[in-house]
């Protein structure tokens, strides 16, 4: 479908185009003309699907025919809440980029800096407020804050507020809300706890799920390897070298392991960054502004620090450490291969995470490009046949060309 048959304003039809935007997504398509009713609704798509689009554009044009050219004080008329700093600050852009050429105005608001700022901004009057569940309620609570004029909310990756610990501070910021809101409520995964959710705060909403939660995006080429626990970093530093690697997220499961990461990469000269919960606002966004600049190869992630990561032509994300959610997994290589685009999935498998690769390949239903001509493999007498699809057990993944394992064995040194 293209946009203009949406029937949005001249406004936002306007900075729609020049944002580059012609063709609707799948989930653009089926959540636009829901949102535009007034219809609650629950919408589970991957990342990259053009999530923030498809509830931003219709809000800006509820709000556009609701305000109009008002000279009355502000109000905050949506609400959009989510989990991570780095998301906030990527939906408000987004919302300023598609509302541009109308008067309506918005604010992003999150911990980790002074509120100052944001409370200048919000005794202004905004129409519309992006905020992470921490720092809204503590807003709220001094004052500054008022949602009875609040039209639609927004909860968006709700899963991810879900694991973090955020469902209390969710509740209290529903229990705000005018009773007659509209709701939407969005998601990569959907389970139990997440539709037991939507009940909750949803009336009678409509569904809308691009992909299965098992799908893997379709043009992301995955690969798996098998290695020792404790050659995983002389695994990786040997992909970077040898095929020449540049854009790479990488995910490690904690944020010492991903400092550590990046500490032994940067011994031997690759310009590596790590973001992760405790690493300061201010130093979070100098390093994605440093990765999107291209001036830092290697980004390390946690899952958390990682949601709020929207990077267009992401080549390569390599699993460090594998996830011990298989839906991880699935929103983890959806960050590359988006848009339509190309990108390998690269994967680290020690001993130790052999069930947790078991459970994913039941989640995805696909045979994943098993390398085992690389210098780091599992001890000899390693049950790797059980664990990876013995078709697939010698393939060395297209241009890869690493010395065979056995004899890497006996040349092999450490790095790090």
């Amino acid at each position: 479908m293209l946009f203009e048959e949406l029937s949005l304003s001249k406004s936002i039809q306007r900075a729609v185009f020049e944002a580059g935007y012609t063709e609707t997504t799948p989930i653009q398509e089926q959540a636009i003309p829901i949102v535009l009713t007034g219809r609650d609704l629950v919408g589970c798509a991957q990342t990259g699907t053009g999530k923030t689009a498809a509830f931003a554009i219709p809000i800006i044009h509820q709000l556009h025919r609701m305000v109009g050219s008002s000279k009355k004080a502000k109000a905050i008329r949506a609400l959009v809440i989510t989990p991570t700093r780095e998301l906030a600050v990527q939906i408000g852009q987004n919302f300023d980029k598609y509302g541009q050429y109308t008067n309506l105005t918005q604010l992003t608001i999150f911990g980790g800096v002074s509120q100052i700022p944001q409370v200048d901004v919000l005794r202004k009057g905004v129409d519309v407020l992006v905020a992470t569940p921490g720092r809204l309620l503590d807003l709220h609570k001094q004052g500054y804050i008022d949602l009875d004029q609040l039209h639609t909310l927004v909860l968006d990756e709700a899963d991810q507020m879900l694991d973090m610990g955020f469902v209390n501070d969710v509740k209290k910021i529903v229990k705000l809300t005018p009773n007659n809101r509209q709701t939407l409520l969005f998601s990569a995964t959907m389970p139990i706890a997440i539709r037991e959710l939507a009940e909750l705060f949803l009336k009678d909403p409509a569904s809308v799920t691009v992909s299965p939660v098992s799908s893997t995006a379709e043009k992301v080429e995955q690969r798996i390897y098998f290695v020792d626990k404790t050659e995983k970093r002389n695994l990786l530093y040997h992909l970077i070298r040898n095929e020449k690697l540049s854009d790479v997220l990488v995910f490690s499961r904690t944020k010492h392991g991903a400092d550590n990461v990046v500490k032994a990469l940067r011994k031997h000269g690759v310009a590596a960054e790590a973001i992760h919960g405790d690493k300061s606002q201010s130093a979070r966004q100098r390093v994605l502004d440093a990765f999107k600049n291209k001036e830092v190869g290697v980004l390390v992630a946690t899952d958390i620090a990682a949601r709020g990561i929207d990077i267009d032509l992401l080549p390569f994300v390599i699993n460090f450490d594998l996830p011990n959610i298989p839906e991880t997994y699935v929103h983890r290589i959806g960050r590359t291969g988006r848009a339509g685009s190309s990108g390998v999935a690269i994967s680290f498998c020690s001993k130790d995470e052999a069930p947790y690769w078991k459970d994913i390949q039941k989640l995805i239903k696909v045979d994943v490009q098993v390398i085992t001509d690389h210098p780091y493999p599992w001890h000899e007498g390693s049950p790797i046949e059980e664990t990876a699809p013995p078709q697939n057990s010698n393939r060395s993944g297209g241009a890869h060309k690493s010395r065979k394992s056995t004899q890497s064995k006996q040349n092999k040194k450490r790095w790090y």
